[in-house]
């Protein structure tokens, strides 16, 4: 994981225009930059495209960055961007999870196990599918906040910092939408013996 000082290092030098600093902060942050976006999205075209221009506008303003966590910074772009577009789609379906890139660990666990059998792998590939279905049943910052914190693993601070609110609002959140999900897979939990563990 980049440490806050190779990032400031690059983030000083992007500042100063080395525009490889730059692409090489967006080596660093592109897997995390997509997979939120796809989780957000639930379509890989379009999130692609979110975090194409994210990073697009993380370049211009790189010189508005002021300290603390670039990938928090990153990430608030990166939603917001999100939030632009599903107003402006009026939302698309989603598409399954299973379907996100694993090809080096930062941009999404493969959710089904190399060892699985086909009945397995078919079982867990419907459990992905009504989770992916009820996460996209969440209004669009209920669910940002469960995918920074429940899916990407941010900390309370990063995600208050990404989604520029404060702590408590994203506590509020996450419990709301913890509770929605909860509510949404209720009845359903036949299908998450084997693959997920939930956490009250």
């Amino acid at each position: 994981m980049p440490t806050l000082t190779e990032d400031t290092e690059l983030i000083m030098a992007a500042q100063r225009g080395d525009l490889d600093a730059f692409n090489a902060l967006v080596l660093r942050y592109q897997n995390a930059a997509y997979t939120t976006a796809y989780r957000l999205l639930g379509e890989p075209f379009s999130a692609s495209d979110a975090a194409q221009e994210a990073f697009i506008n993380a370049y211009r303003k790189i010189t508005e960055f002021r300290g603390g966590s670039f990938k928090a910074w990153l990430l608030r772009i990166v939603t917001n961007g999100v939030y632009d577009r599903l107003r402006y789609e009026k939302r698309r379906p989603a598409d399954s999870i299973e379907d996100l890139p694993g090809a080096d660990g930062d941009d999404g666990a493969q959710l089904i196990a190399q060892t699985a059998t086909p009945e397995q792998a078919t079982e867990r590939r419907e459990a992905q599918q009504v989770i992916q279905d009820c996460l996209g049943n969440l209004p669009a910052d209920q669910r940002a906040t469960l995918v920074m914190f429940d899916l990407e693993d941010y900390s309370y601070q990063e995600v208050a910092e990404g989604m520029d609110v404060q702590l408590g609002t994203v506590k509020s959140r996450l419990s709301r939408a913890r509770l929605a999900m909860r509510r949404c897979l209720d009845g359903k939990q036949e299908l998450f013996a084997d693959v997920f563990r939930f956490n009250n």
